[in-house]
């Protein structure tokens, strides 16, 4: 067996490091297809998991990284062969299952989709998970029926990877999108992925009100506690908004009544055990309505070995848009 380049998190007495080294191919877990990984990405969960700041890895020792794409190598499944491109996103990668900062990868096939037609193995990993859970976000909003004409859209976290995505896929759509951030230098970034209105991310974080005045008919939002309290406070009567993410707390400081005197929805959104027709039909839509110059514009590039060294960066809130790993 071959031995590869992966960053490793492992336990001691001390506590959890990190380290880029030599990793066993022998070593990797169970799984009926082997991929050669050439792209990944960094995502909010990426940075915990390398950090330590949030249990996120639960299996030692661990290579964190939880989506990428690749070449199949070896296919013990029946829709996969080797020389098929390949993507991965969620299903316990990089938590439970050896991940993707590494150059080979053994997974499940089920957890696998096919490289949309349209999309490079880059430009799959420059949407990643965060851009796939946006589309999961616009798509919670379709099904519910709110539709541009209804109002503004509203995304928090603007200028983050799931942000980035929103905000391209919903002025693609139509909408009016406002788009909130705690950085003025990243108005001109939002307003060149389509935002009409920069919203003081500030505006957000005050004391949430039971109700507050009505200002947009849809929201996404990747940041939950007060910002969230008080997106749901200032959504139109029979507004939606999907929730995606936990960035500023896990809890939710609201009250019943923009649910029961506004009739607004509260969508939950789960990226990482999506179920296979719906999976697809994501990645579907994201090869034919995000506009690829836009993901282009939001993008940077790193290698494999330089990804660490962006932990602490995604977690404070100093990145921009998405970043690509490359294996090579």
């Amino acid at each position: 067996m071959a031995t590869f380049k992966a960053w490793v998190v492992e336990k001691g007495e001390g506590g959890q490091s990190l380290s880029f080294r030599d990793f066993d191919e022998a070593d990797l877990m169970e799984g009926d297809v082997t991929v050669r990984v050439t792209h990944s990405t960094l995502n909010y969960k990426d940075g915990l998991a390398m950090t330590g700041k949030s249990p996120v890895v639960r299996r030692f020792p661990m290579i964190p990284g939880i989506d990428f794409s690749g070449i199949v190598e070896t296919s013990e499944h029946p829709a996969y062969r080797p020389g098929d491109a390949v993507v991965l996103t969620g299903w316990g990668v990089g938590e439970t299952h050896l991940g993707a900062y590494a150059e080979r990868a053994r997974v499940k096939g089920d957890w696998l989709v096919p490289l949309p037609e349209g999309l490079s193995a880059a430009q799959a990993m420059a949407i990643g998970t965060a851009g796939y859970t946006a589309m999961l976000c616009l798509m919670a909003l379709d099904h519910h029926g709110v539709k541009p004409e209804h109002g503004p859209a509203l995304v928090t976290g603007a200028s983050g990877g799931v942000g980035s995505v929103a905000v391209a896929l919903l002025a693609r759509a139509g909408w009016h999108v406002f788009a909130s951030t705690g950085r003025d230098s990243e108005a001109e970034y939002l307003r060149g992925l389509g935002a009409a209105e920069i919203l003081d991310r500030a505006e957000l974080s005050g004391t949430p009100k039971p109700l507050a005045k009505e200002r947009w008919a849809a929201a996404i939002d990747a940041v939950g506690s007060t910002t969230l309290a008080n997106v749901l406070a200032m959504t139109r009567a029979d507004g939606a908004v999907a929730a995606c993410g936990l960035a500023q707390g896990m809890d939710l400081p609201t009250s019943v009544a923009p649910f029961i005197l506004r009739g607004v929805s509260l969508l939950g959104i789960n990226s990482v055990t999506t179920p296979q027709p719906k999976r697809r039909e994501a990645w579907g839509r994201l090869s034919r309505e995000l506009d690829l110059d836009k993901l282009a514009a939001m993008t940077t590039t790193v290698g494999l070995s330089d990804v660490a060294d962006l932990a602490e960066e995604i977690l404070a809130g100093r990145t921009r848009g998405r970043t690509v790993v490359a294996m090579a």
